[in-house]
């Protein structure tokens, strides 16, 4: 469980450049809007260098049904690896009929 939340929050950071493209802002606004020089926010956005208070203010400025929609389709693409069961299965082991 934590280490699906670490590998959500990377895929998260990593992401962010086209989360920020996807939500239709412009670069100056966004920076704007947090309280950073335009420059500075370049910067991070290119190098990915986000503190964890940048990437939820970041996120509270862009945060829209695009960009949400944008990251769960992430989330699945990163889930198709992973293990699963039948609902038949599922049903099996939880007991129920």
């Amino acid at each position: 469980m934590i280490k699906d939340t670490v590998l959500n929050y990377k895929l998260l950071v990593d992401n962010l450049g086209n989360l920020i493209a996807i939500s239709g802002y412009r670069n100056d606004f966004i920076a704007k809007k947090m309280g950073i020089k335009p420059t500075t926010f370049s910067v991070k956005k290119q190098k990915t260098t986000w503190t964890i208070e940048e990437v939820e203010k970041l996120l509270s400025v862009i945060e829209n049904e695009e960009t949400e929609d944008y990251f769960l389709g992430l989330l699945m693409e990163s889930l198709e690896q992973d293990e699963t069961i039948t609902l038949a299965q599922f049903k099996k082991e939880v007991g129920w009929k």
